[in-house]
C-alpha cells in the first residue's frame, strides 16, 4: 500500500515538471515572437515598408524625344516619328520557336527580323527586353493591344524612331545612331550619364549625332506605377515627363550640299566650303556617301558587307580622315611665307628655265615648261614649280613648318566631328621622331624642295586646306570651323550661337596678303584656271593643284598607262568674291588628273550657286554699314590692324638688317 502511494506521488511531481518546462518553453517562444514582432514593426519598419512598396510599385523610365537637326535655313535633316514595337522578355515568353509560330500569322515578322531577334536572344540575358518587330502600323498595334494577353512575355511599346529624310545627303556630317553596346555603357558610366539612359536603346555613333549626343538626347522621365503580384499595371501614381533633346541648327546649307554632292557624279572625292568671317561650314562633302537610315534599327548583314567591302570606301569621311599631298594648292601659303620671312619680295624677278638644279639633281616644272623671267604674281598664275623649288633652301623646312602651323596645317582644327586626323606637317623634329633608323632620321635639303610644292612628306586633310584658305581669305583671322551653328531648346525660338570670337589672329603684313591674293586672282583670270572662271560676274582668288599619288622615280607620267587608282589627284582651293570673301572652299577629286580641268570647273559651279543668292547680291554700301554695326567685326578689324602694324615693323627691321 505504501509502495503504491509513493509511485503516484512521483508521477505527479514528474507531471508538474513537464508542465512547467512546457510552460517555460511556451513563454520563451511567445517572448521571441513578441520581440521579433516588435523588431520588424518598429526597428525595421522603414526598410520593410520600402521593400513592400517596391514589390507593389514599378518605376518605368520614359525616354525623351531626340532633338532634331536642321540646316541653316530650318530644313529638317534628322527628325523623329512615333511608332510601335513588339518587345519580348525571353524568361516570360516560354518556348521562343513556338511563340514565333503562334505570332507570325497575325503580325508579320520578316525572315531578317526573325534572324536578328534569335541572334539577340542568344547574346542577351533572359530578362532583357529584345525587339522582335519594329514599326508596327496602327492596325497591327491595335490588334495586339486587344489580344496581347495570349502572348505572355510579349509587350507593345510606343517609341521614337530616328529618320533622315534626305537619305545619303550629308551622311558623313549627320552620322547615325545605333543600339547601345558595352563600349557605350562604359562611356556613360565614365561620364556619369548612365542613369539618364534608362529606357533608351540608341545613342549617337558617328558624326554630329555622336559629338552632340549630350545635347540631342534630352532628360529621361519616369512613371511610378502600381502593379499586381504578377506585374500587371493597376494605376499610375506619379509621372515626371521627359525633357526632349535640344535641336541643332547646322551651318550647312541643304541646297548647296545637295548641289555639291551631285557634282562628283559617282567619282571619289571631297569638298569643304567655309564662310571665312564666321568659320561656319557651308558644305561638307565626302563621296561616295551612305544612308544613315540603314543604321537606325541595326544594319543588316547584306548592306553592311556592301558598305564595308566597297573599294570606294563610302564609310570613310574623306575631308576629316583622308590625308593627301595637296600639290600646288600649297603654293599661295609658301609664297606668303617667303614674303613674311623676308626671303623674297613680290616684285623680285626670277628666271625659270623649266627646272631647278640642286646638288646635281634637276627638279622640273610640270610638262617641262619654261616661263622665263617671272615675279611672284606670274609664278602663282602659271604655277611655276621652279620658282617655289628655289625657295626651299632659302626658307628651310623648320621655318616653313613654324609659319604654316598657325594656318592649321598638320593640326587638329577642332571641328565638331569625331575622328579628325592631324596629318603631317613635316619638320626635322618630326622626321627624327617618326623614324627609328638613324640614317632615316636625317633631313635632306632635297626633301625641303619637294615640300615647297605640296609634295614630299606633306599629308593634310582637305578640311585643313579649306580652313587655311578661309584664314587666308580672312586676312589671318582664325575662326574655328564648325558645323553646329546654334543650339535651340525644343519648342523655343531662342538660339545660342556656338562660335562667336576668333581663336587666333596671325600677324601678317597687309601688303603681303594683298600681293598673294592678287596673284591668286590672276590664276583665275590669266592663269591655269582662266577657262573655268571665264565670264564670272564676281572675282575669284584661287589656286589649282595636281598631286602625285606615287613617285614616278624619274619616269614620264602617262595616265592611260597607270592604274586608275594610282593616277594624280585633282585639287582646287579658292575664295570669292576676292575683295570681300563670302565663301572659301577646297576640293579634291581622287585620281581624276589635272586640277585646272577637273576640280576648278566644279568650284565654279559652287560659287555660281552660292553667290547668286539674293543675300550675297546686296550693294557694297549695305554690306559696309552692316559690318560697321557689328561689334565683333570692329574688334576683329582693330586686332587685325594692330597685328599688321606689328608685322610691318618687324619686316622693316628685317630688311634693314639684310
Amino acid at each position: 500500500m505504501f509502495e503504491f502511494k509513493g509511485i503516484g506521488q512521483f508521477q505527479r511531481q514528474r507531471f508538474r515538471l513537464r508542465v512547467g518546462v512546457a510552460l517555460l518553453v511556451t513563454l520563451l517562444g511567445l517572448g521571441v515572437l513578441g520581440w521579433r514582432f516588435w523588431f520588424l514593426q518598429v526597428e525595421r519598419h522603414e526598410g520593410l515598408a520600402a521593400r513592400a512598396d517596391r514589390n507593389r510599385l514599378a518605376i518605368v523610365p520614359l525616354p525623351p524625344r531626340r532633338g532634331d537637326i536642321l540646316d541653316r535655313n530650318g530644313e529638317v535633316l534628322a527628325r523623329n516619328y512615333r511608332t510601335y514595337t513588339l518587345e519580348v522578355v525571353p524568361a516570360h515568353a516560354g518556348d521562343i520557336d513556338e511563340l514565333l509560330q503562334k505570332l507570325s500569322p497575325v503580325v508579320y515578322i520578316s525572315p531578317v527580323e526573325q534572324r536578328r531577334f534569335l541572334r539577340r536572344v542568344q547574346e542577351s540575358g533572359r530578362y532583357a527586353r529584345i525587339p522582335l518587330r519594329t514599326s508596327l502600323n496602327d492596325t497591327e498595334a491595335a490588334w495586339f493591344a486587344v489580344n496581347g494577353w495570349q502572348f505572355p512575355g510579349v509587350n507593345l511599346h510606343a517609341r521614337w524612331v530616328r529618320e533622315y529624310p534626305h537619305g545619303e545627303v550629308a551622311g558623313h556630317v549627320l552620322g547615325y545612331i545605333g543600339r547601345i553596346d558595352d563600349k557605350d555603357v562604359e562611356w556613360l558610366e565614365e561620364t556619369d550619364q548612365l542613369a539618364n539612359y534608362r529606357g533608351s536603346d540608341v545613342i549617337g555613333k558617328k558624326g554630329v549625332e555622336k559629338t552632340w549626343e549630350s545635347s540631342l538626347h534630352g532628360q529621361t522621365g519616369f512613371e511610378e506605377v502600381e502593379v499586381t503580384a504578377t506585374g500587371r499595371p493597376v494605376r499610375t501614381l506619379r509621372r515626371v515627363d521627359p525633357e526632349p533633346g535640344k535641336d541643332l541648327m547646322l551651318s550647312i546649307d541643304l541646297g548647296l550640299q545637295q548641289m555639291a554632292e551631285g557634282l562628283f557624279a559617282g567619282r571619289r572625292g571631297a569638298l569643304v566650303a567655309i564662310e571665312p568671317e564666321t568659320g561656319e561650314v557651308l558644305a561638307f562633302v565626302s563621296q561616295p556617301s551612305f544612308d544613315p537610315n540603314l543604321f537606325v534599327d541595326g544594319i543588316d548583314v547584306e548592306n553592311w558587307k556592301q558598305l564595308r567591302d566597297s573599294p570606294d570606301h563610302p564609310l570613310l569621311n574623306r575631308p576629316l580622315y583622308g590625308t593627301y599631298p595637296i600639290g600646288s594648292t600649297y603654293k599661295p601659303f609658301v609664297a606668303l611665307a617667303a614674303l613674311e620671312l623676308g626671303k623674297r619680295r613680290a616684285t623680285d624677278r626670277f628666271y625659270d628655265p623649266g627646272f631647278f638644279e640642286f646638288a646635281g639633281q634637276r627638279f622640273r616644272n610640270a610638262g617641262s615648261a619654261a616661263y622665263g623671267s617671272i615675279d611672284l604674281n606670274r609664278a602663282l598664275a602659271v604655277s611655276s614649280d621652279t620658282y617655289f623649288y628655289a625657295l626651299g633652301p632659302d626658307i628651310g623646312v623648320d621655318a616653313l613648318h613654324d609659319f604654316m602651323q598657325p594656318f592649321g596645317f598638320g593640326q587638329l582644327t577642332g571641328i565638331d566631328l569625331d575622328g579628325e586626323r592631324r596629318g603631317i606637317l613635316p619638320s626635322t623634329d618630326w622626321k627624327r621622331n617618326y623614324y627609328r633608323e638613324r640614317e632615316q632620321q636625317r633631313w635632306y635639303t632635297g626633301e625641303t624642295i619637294s615640300v615647297m610644292v605640296g609634295q614630299g612628306y606633306n599629308a593634310f586633310t582637305l578640311l585643313q586646306l579649306a580652313h587655311a584658305t578661309s584664314v587666308l581669305a580672312n586676312d589671318g583671322v582664325v575662326m574655328k570651323p564648325h558645323l553646329v551653328r546654334a543650339v535651340r531648346e525644343a519648342g523655343q525660338d531662342i538660339e545660342k550661337d556656338v562660335v562667336t570670337e576668333p581663336t587666333n589672329i596671325i600677324p601678317l603684313q597687309q601688303a603681303n596678303l594683298d600681293a598673294v591674293k592678287q596673284a591668286m586672282v590672276a590664276v583665275t583670270q590669266t592663269g591655269t584656271a582662266r577657262r573655268a572662271f571665264a565670264g564670272t560676274p564676281y572675282s575669284v582668288a584661287g589656286k589649282t593643284g595636281t598631286a602625285q599619288v606615287f613617285s614616278l622615280r624619274g619616269g614620264q607620267y602617262r595616265a592611260s598607262q597607270i592604274d586608275e587608282r594610282l593616277r594624280d589627284h585633282a585639287l582646287f582651293m579658292a575664295f570669292a568674291p576676292a575683295e570681300k570673301p563670302k565663301i572659301a572652299l577646297a576640293l579634291i577629286v581622287e585620281n581624276a588628273g589635272w586640277g585646272a580641268s577637273i576640280a576648278a570647273p566644279l568650284a565654279r559651279q559652287v560659287f555660281d550657286y552660292w553667290l547668286a543668292r539674293p543675300e550675297h547680291a546686296a550693294p557694297a554700301a549695305v554690306l559696309d554699314r552692316a559690318a560697321a554695326a557689328s561689334d565683333v567685326d570692329v574688334v576683329r578689324a582693330s586686332a587685325r590692324s594692330q597685328a599688321s602694324a606689328a608685322a610691318t615693323a618687324a619686316g622693316t627691321q628685317a630688311e634693314e638688317a639684310l
